[in-house]
């Protein structure tokens, strides 16, 4: 059975008219005498919307009960029963209710087609997967209703909806979209001008795609080499060189001469194009490709020019940007007697397309990549030397026999060539050809001791002889070379392998990186510097010292780099100042203008160039990846931010008009003039206007502490603290005699906030006396005042908040801690259920923990650990016991203005 067809209404937003011109496609199919039905279509209380549906057969959709209440969905086995010719299913993107046999609609609408049932469906464009996002951040409303954009694809034909902002505004206040107690919402939210006028563009845009798509389709179906400029598109050759960024800048302009297009930069990298191309350049040009809005390619071809020219006809390209060539006049020459340079021979193939050669800076001035010719200068030394020695040596060995013939000779010294070519390369091996046919000229072609040759035959054959040493010398200088820059090609992907696993491992992939470049440049030091003034890291000239690894040097050694002369390539250390670190030469690789990488020790060979610049890729890489991880972090604590201050805001408006309430009535009444109060009742209004006040202060000092925790400025000020010194002033709010203390002797100092603590120990406390009513509540330290768990590898005193309680369950321990959570979230119990939740975040923050336990015989024990105290880091003037710095008494007052000190106490 054939598949049936997929036609779907594409729309910008609600009410455009998608189902009304997919009922119209309807009614024109049935007048044609094909079986229609409407499987499922809804009239969203639009009068011409019913009239249309009124005319075409219906099936009933099913009703499914669902929390209480039934919806209506397709009945797909009524649908497929009946097997219409097509069947009309609104809402392409809608999520069946739980209990039907798929969970979108769209998977309904799959089988019908594949049981050979066309199909007519709707969508708006915020229901694609891929643009739910923009059009969140667009209208401010989060689609929950999602479409793959693949399964929209599929379909055989996609029709735009499409009308004018206005016109749609007008017809939403006309009424004929929503009821009109809704229109004004809609007008002033999402239906706002602006953002109908960009959902429009995005339908254009998506749709504009998929058109593109369905002609390369046809194209490639039909072999259609030939170039249709239905859109503009400059496509740039890029070969690896640093003038890569005038040519993308230069198609950038190009393509902003006409409304839209698209700029694409392709990279051929050819067999040997990986030895002479710039890893650095090429990331610093895929960047900047993608910031004009463009996209990056890499393909591989033998011949550049043909493989840019198959890529630009691939995507329909109507211009390619290509620069002029970066060799010298004389390479030049010789590549047009050779059929010319790659620029000349995209112009001369390119057909109807467009070719801009643009010139740049390195433009003929031999600046291009040259072909290396050095093989180690000790095998072109042995090379030479055997050019001058081997082809004596086979004259002496043919001089044995008396006629060994011109033939026989020429052999013999052609492989003498090859020998040398094995050994020194192309040029050693030329001059052995030559200084071997004079020899064989000499002592082997009559007349015999004399340069002259009688007959034409031995003269000819000299010539061969020497052509074919030359082409052999060439071949094998090849194939070695090959062999060579494979062996280099493999080292360098094994390492670059080995760093792209070792930085995804590592925590810190820079210092990693770092690291590894010690052993791969056998250097002393590697060092990544930045731009920028930083007082807390060394500078130099405005650079500072982001990471290093190995030796490398600090503030007033010689070794470190001066950056102001331009930097680049290797320099030897100055070794000027007496009693200065010499840290050998310098290397440095730039890897964008604000980051320079630096290796100390020793001058790389112009072999290791560009494995350095491949560690500069990886290193900003890196970068990136800690900023975009800073930035995620940041983002989250943000975001938590905007929920604390949200979930407060909604605390306020209950739990602390509660007691502003219990204080407006019991002042409301004793001002009333016309009422006398007994003394006694007077004291109870009194007391409770006290009570609702300190209710009030607590509320509204937790708040204050949560919104602390999530800023940047709750860092602590530690100091060495006895408990002894905070506990009494903790218990000020608690009534006499309700809590029980118990504290060994000389516990020692801890490191902590005394007003951080203080807050603590009064909530936790605090939270005991609420939820553990009559019950015994002790406040007790630990065997000797130690802790017998350490705080990262530190010992640690605590101390232990013990009631009798009902105690909580151990799976909602995690959640106790949580801001906003109380016990079954009683309501008459008083506060935010914030306590807890401070508690543990200023524990934290003190660098301790603040974990529950349950109490043998029921209820709930708290267990506060923090880091034993080392002292002050910095002592006072000649012995004297350490200033309290008055930052840190005014934090303390502000954090706790209702508590006294021990101090005050005494």
């Amino acid at each position: 059975m054939a598949r049936g067809t997929l036609r779907i209404f594409l729309g910008a937003a609600p009410g455009v008219g998608k189902t009304y011109e997919m009922l119209e496609e309807a009614h024109r199919l049935a007048n044609r005498g094909e079986d229609v039905v409407i499987a499922f279509a809804l009239d969203h209380g639009r009068a011409e919307t019913r009239a249309l549906m009124a005319g075409l057969e219906t099936i009933p959709p099913r009703r499914l009960p669902y929390r209480g209440t039934e919806f209506e969905e397709m009945d797909l086995d009524g649908v497929l029963h009946r097997a219409p010719a097509t069947a009309v299913v609104d809402e392409y993107a809608h999520s069946n209710v739980p209990g039907s046999r798929h969970g979108k609609r769209w998977e309904d609408v799959d089988e019908l087609l594949n049981a050979g049932i066309n199909v007519l469906s709707t969508v708006n464009i915020q229901h694609l997967a891929s643009l739910g996002d923009v059009v969140g951040t667009i209208t401010e409303v989060r689609q929950a209703e999602t479409v793959p954009d693949e399964v929209v694809r599929r379909a055989d034909q996609i029709h735009l909806v499409d009308i004018s902002p206005e016109l749609l505004r007008q017809r939403l206040g006309e009424g004929k979209i929503y009821a009109p107690d809704k229109v004004d919402a809609a007008l002033a939210n999402y239906f706002r001008l602006g953002n109908l006028t960009a959902l429009r563009e995005l339908a254009l845009l998506w749709l504009a795609d998929r058109v593109d798509e369905g002609l390369a389709r046809y194209r490639a179906d039909n072999d259609i080499q030939a170039t249709w400029p239905a859109r503009e598109r400059v496509v740039i050759g890029l070969t690896g060189g640093p003038e890569g960024e005038i040519l993308i800048r230069r198609g950038a302009r190009i393509l902003n001469r006409v409304n839209g297009g698209d700029l694409l930069a392709v990279h051929v990298r050819a067999a040997d194009g990986v030895v002479h191309e710039s890893p650095q350049s090429l990331e610093a040009q895929r960047r900047l490709i993608q910031d004009l809005g463009g996209s990056y390619h890499i393909v591989a071809g033998e011949d550049p020019a043909a493989a840019l020219l198959d890529f630009a006809r691939s995507v329909n390209a109507t211009q390619i940007v290509v620069g002029i060539s970066r060799r010298g006049k004389f390479a030049g020459t010789v590549g047009g007697l050779l059929g010319g340079g790659i620029g000349t021979r995209v112009v001369r193939d390119s057909g109807d397309i467009d070719v801009h050669m643009v010139s740049h800076p390195l433009g003929g001035r031999g600046a291009g990549p040259r072909r290396e010719r050095d093989l180690g200068r000790v095998r072109v030394t042995v090379g030479f030397i055997l050019a001058a020695v081997l082809p004596v040596v086979l004259q002496l060995l043919l001089a044995l026999d008396p006629d060994p013939g011109v033939s026989t000779a020429i052999l013999v010294q052609l492989t003498g060539s090859v020998t040398v070519a094995l050994v020194g390369g192309l040029w050693p091996a030329v001059l052995a050809a030559l200084w071997s046919s004079l020899l064989v000229n000499y002592f082997s072609t009559p007349p015999v001791g004399t340069l002259t040759i009688s007959d034409p035959h031995n003269f000819f054959s000299l010539l061969v002889f020497v052509g074919v040493s030359a082409a052999v010398a060439v071949v094998v200088d090849l194939s070695a070379r090959r062999s060579k820059e494979a062996s280099r090609a493999r080292a360098e992907a094994t390492t670059l392998s080995d760093l792209t696993r070792g930085a995804v491992r590592s925590e810190d992939g820079v210092k990693d990186l770092l690291q590894q470049a010690l052993d791969v440049f056998s250097v002393r030091g590697a060092a990544l510097y930045g731009s920028g003034p930083d007082g807390n890291e060394r500078t130099t000239a405005g650079w500072r010292l982001v990471a290093g690894a190995g030796e490398v040097p600090g503030p007033g050694e010689t070794g470190i780099p001066d950056f102001g002369s331009g930097g680049g390539g290797a320099r030897g250390s100055g070794a000027g100042n007496s009693g200065a670190a010499d840290f050998g030469t310098e290397t440095t690789e730039n890897i964008d203008p604000a980051t320079r990488l630096v290796l100390f020790g020793r001058a790389l060979p112009a072999g290791d160039r560009r494995l350095l610049a491949a560690f500069g890729v990886h290193l900003a890489a890196q970068l990136e990846r800690q900023q975009l991880a800073d930035s995620r972090r940041e983002v989250l604590r943000l975001a938590e931010g905007n929920t604390m201050r949200t979930s407060i805001l909604r605390a306020v408006s209950h739990d602390l008009r509660t007691p502003l309430a219990g204080i407006k009535l019991s002042v409301g009444m004793l001002l009333q003039k016309d009422r006398h109060y007994a003394p006694e009742q007077e004291h109870e209004l009194l007391q409770t206007i006290d009570e609702c006040s300190d209710r009030l202060d607590l509320l509204v000092g937790n708040l204050l502490d949560m919104s602390r925790l999530s800023s940047p400025g709750a860092e602590p000020l530690l100091r060495p603290v006895r408990w002894s010194e905070v506990i009494p002033s903790a218990l000020r709010s608690v009534p006499a005699g309700r809590v029980r203390v118990e504290l060994p002797p000389n516990m020692p100092e801890i490191e902590a906030d005394p007003g951080m603590l203080e807050r603590v120990i009064a909530n936790v406390v605090e939270n005991a006396v609420k939820y553990a009513p009559g019950s015994d509540i002790a406040v007790v330290g630990g065997a000797g005042g130690l802790s017998n768990t350490t705080l990262k590898g530190q010992p640690a005193g605590e101390i232990s908040i013990i009631d009798h309680g009902q105690g909580v369950p151990a799976e909602r321990v995690v959640e106790m801690f949580r801001p906003f959570q109380r016990l079954d979230d009683i309501p008459q119990t008083t506060g935010v259920g914030l306590g807890l939740a401070v508690a543990k975040g200023f524990t934290e923050a003190m660098g301790g923990t603040l974990t529950a336990e349950e109490t043998p015989g029921g209820g709930l024990t708290m267990v506060i650990r923090l880091p034993l105290s080392t002292g002050f880091p910095d002592d006072g003037p000649h012995g004297q016991a350490p200033v309290v710095p008055q930052s840190f008494l005014a934090r303390r007052i502000h954090q706790a203005p209702f508590q006294a000190s021990t101090a005050d106490q005494q």
